[in-house]
């Protein structure tokens, strides 16, 4: 059935009515303009009372619709560019209004974004996901000390390489080392670099034009054999886990965190192989058991394949190196009388003796290289000097060669004489 048309008392509008719904008390009306333009009628729909103008967000009225109607026939007798002839097109305007105000809002936003509130909001909750407790834990400490009273109220956009060096400078005048501040500036630049991910800056990290002092902290010291003797005896007295963990360093060079992550699954006795998966340098490698390391393994219960060869107290995953192992070195006084941390023993010590026995040994820079597993064959070279006597060796060889290959020479041409 056609709808009912029912005029108004504003010439140009009127309206049908719905035969159920209603607004009110009266049923719901739907309203309608019309008018000329270009030397046509014209009939555009307004929208039903129980609707809300988007303009002035109230129901739709016949005196509203009026209104509407007196503006669209000014518009269209004046031929106003600016405004809209049609209420199609009024609508589109207001749409695109909505939206650009909503993308201004948005992009204000955006640009007050302060460093502090992204980092305790997004980078920090997202960051922490995945890391050690303590290096969380520091990053934290570092940004309510350093980073916070400097940039924390500092719209990202805002943060420049000048504030950054007064952050250096704090830290450089409170004496702390240029590996701390190192430490420092990763979570700027980490933090900046998730924002950037998000659009909320689009240049560089400013840290990137801020030097920082270079700094040495390659652990130079190894122990010798009679003191690895020692230590060893003295964690097989009080903890056989860590006499375990101490020896098996030792003998192939694992970290500690390669350490703790193996599983049985790793361990081929028959071969005196250990498979290192997902190692510090990103590339599996394979390391080999000398005849106490095959010992070591052979009377310990094999577990599940898919379980971890050394364990906590809990049956679960070591997560860092036993207390026992600083305490027998506290003990043993390796550490008397020093100050620079370079110079301590520490769990990593036990692997860069591993290293050096080995080049004193003879072994090639090379072959060492590939034991710890280094990335880079530079990693490997703070150990050249120990090799000094294999150069020495190998320069003695190539004399005896020399002086070999010139008595043969000698020998020919006596011969060749007679």
């Amino acid at each position: 059935m056609a709808a009912k048309w029912i005029s108004t008392k504003f010439k140009g509008v009127r309206y049908y009515e719905h035969p159920t719904r209603k607004h009110g008390v009266k049923k719901d009306r739907y309203l309608a303009v019309r008018y000329q333009r270009d030397g046509r009628r014209i009939e555009e729909g307004i929208g039903w009372t129980s609707e809300r103008d988007p303009e002035d967000d109230q129901n739709w009225t016949e005196a509203k619709a009026a209104l509407v109607l007196e503006r669209l026939r000014g518009a269209a007798k004046h031929g106003k560019k600016e405004a809209p002839t049609r209420i199609g097109e009024k609508r589109a305007l207001e749409k695109q209004r909505k939206e650009a105000e909503k993308a201004a809002q948005e992009l204000a936003e955006k640009e007050n974004v302060t460093f502090g509130h992204y980092f305790e909001n997004v980078y920090f909750p997202t960051a922490k996901t995945g890391k050690k407790k303590d290096t969380t834990r520091k990053g934290k400490e570092h940004f309510k000390k350093w980073i916070a009273p400097v940039i924390g109220n500092t719209p990202l956009k805002d943060v420049k390489p000048f504030a950054i060096e007064k952050i250096k400078k704090n830290m450089l005048d409170a004496g702390k080392t240029p590996r701390t501040l190192q430490y420092v500036f990763a979570t700027i630049r980490q933090t900046w670099n998730m924002a950037k991910r998000d659009v909320l800056v689009s240049s560089d990290s400013p840290t990137k034009q801020v030097k920082v002092p270079k700094v040495d902290n390659r652990r130079v010291r190894f122990i010798s054999h009679d003191e690895a003797k020692t230590l060893l005896e003295a964690l097989q007295a009080k903890d056989p886990l860590t006499y375990n963990l101490a020896l098996l360093s030792l003998h192939t060079g694992l970290r500690m965190g390669e350490i703790a992550a193996l599983k049985w699954s790793h361990i081929d006795l028959d071969r005196g192989l250990i498979t290192i998966m997902d190692p510090k340098g990103g590339e599996g490698r394979a390391a080999f058991m000398t005849e106490k390391i095959k010992g070591m393994f052979q009377p310990m219960t094999r577990q599940n394949l898919d379980h971890y060869v050394f364990t906590d107290r809990k049956g679960e995953r070591l997560k860092d190196t036993p207390r026992v192992f600083f305490e027998i070195v506290k003990d043993l006084g390796f550490n008397n009388g020093i100050s620079d941390l370079r110079q301590r023993v520490v769990f990593h010590t036990l692997r860069h003796t591993f290293a050096s026995w080995h080049v004193e040994a003879g072994t090639d820079l090379y072959t060492v290289k590939e034991l710890l597993g280094h990335s880079v064959i530079a990693m490997t070279e703070r150990y050249s000097h120990l090799g000094k006597n294999t150069l020495q060796n190998a320069t003695r060889n190539l004399e005896r060669s020399i002086d070999s290959a010139g008595q043969d020479m000698t020998g020919q041409i006596m011969n060749y004489t007679k």
